[in-house]
């Protein structure tokens, strides 16, 4: 991942972007610290969806039986009766 500096990108920044949209991420660091990364929309798209729990669980690649039983009651049974 190539690092460039701020004033640099300003200069530059039509070609910073071309290149994270062909595929490389640029850091680019203020006063030698490391400030921001520069993505194309599609790789920010991807990094930055969060999967719906439901989602995760249907994609379960094993069967159901695959899952051990809970041998203790579920938390609402719990909170139902007092305890």
């Amino acid at each position: 991942m190539k690092e460039i500096q701020l004033k640099d990108v300003k200069a530059t920044l039509s070609a910073v972007v071309d290149r994270a949209v062909a595929g490389e991420p640029t850091v680019i660091t203020r006063h030698g610290r490391r400030e921001a990364v520069l993505v194309s929309f599609e790789e920010w798209q991807r990094i930055s969806k969060v999967p719906e729990f439901a989602d995760l669980l249907l994609a379960f690649p094993g069967e159901a039986s695959d899952i051990p039983a809970r041998s203790r009651k579920p938390a609402r049974a719990l909170r139902e009766s007092g305890a």
